[in-house]
């Protein structure tokens, strides 16, 4: 009797999905006890889409002064979506057509990122957004290329768009410029970056699995 052909599952690389979906429960939860206070409102009660940023439920005090009830979920949400995106950074380089030098930028880059992340809680928080963008963006450059070399072009065009929204954020930042919709557009950026990790991952779990060899048995 033949055996029914299986699949070696790359079950690491399902690490990403389980981290990014529990950091959407555990933000959401933070953000439902955020007692309330944006930079532009200090005195608006409760967590607001478009005034607060997703920063804001990581800092010690509310933007009004209060003690932040939600700071250590936020900060644990953080950490276990940073923790969990290491393992797709290290296997992104997997959809690569060639193998060399980008691979290993991409990884020591993407994981650099977020570990630097980790740190937006403290008061260094403008100096590691400026460290984490540039290092990401890297990474983010990078990749892009590569999967357009690679023919997957619809990551590739969901790549660029992150990158032009990420930069857009930047420019807002920076410039002053309709900074009073940052927030909204942070949130869209994040959904976005959110919505292109789980669509690589998917990619990458395709093309690590591998079959098993057919077993005969007699009977």
């Amino acid at each position: 009797m033949n055996g029914n052909s299986k699949y070696n599952i790359p079950i690491e690389i399902l690490i990403p999905l389980i981290g990014m979906l529990l950091f959407l429960v555990f933000y959401f939860k933070a953000a439902m006890i955020y007692p309330g206070g944006s930079q532009f409102f200090p005195s608006e009660e409760g967590f607001s889409f478009q005034n607060n940023y997703l920063c804001d439920l990581l800092d010690s005090n509310t933007r009004s002064g209060a003690p932040n009830p939600s700071k250590s979920l936020a900060r644990f949400a953080l950490f276990l979506l940073c923790s969990c995106l290491t393992v797709l950074w290290y296997y992104i380089p997997k959809l690569f057509k060639k193998k060399g030098v980008p691979i290993l930028i991409v990884r020591v880059a993407g994981i650099s990122a977020l570990g630097t992340t980790l740190f937006l809680s403290t008061a260094a928080h403008d100096l590691v957004i400026y460290i984490s963008g540039f290092i990401g963006l890297l990474a983010m450059v990078i990749t892009v290329m590569e999967l357009f070399k690679a023919g997957y072009q619809e990551l590739f065009a969901l790549g660029v768009f992150c990158l032009i929204i990420f930069l857009l954020n930047f420019y807002i930042y920076e410039s002053g410029t309709l900074i009073m919709i940052l927030p909204a557009i942070q949130k869209i950026t994040f959904v976005s970056f959110i919505g292109w990790f789980v669509l690589l991952d998917v990619s990458i779990y395709r093309k690590m699995r591998t079959p098993k060899k057919r077993i005969n048995k007699d009977t």
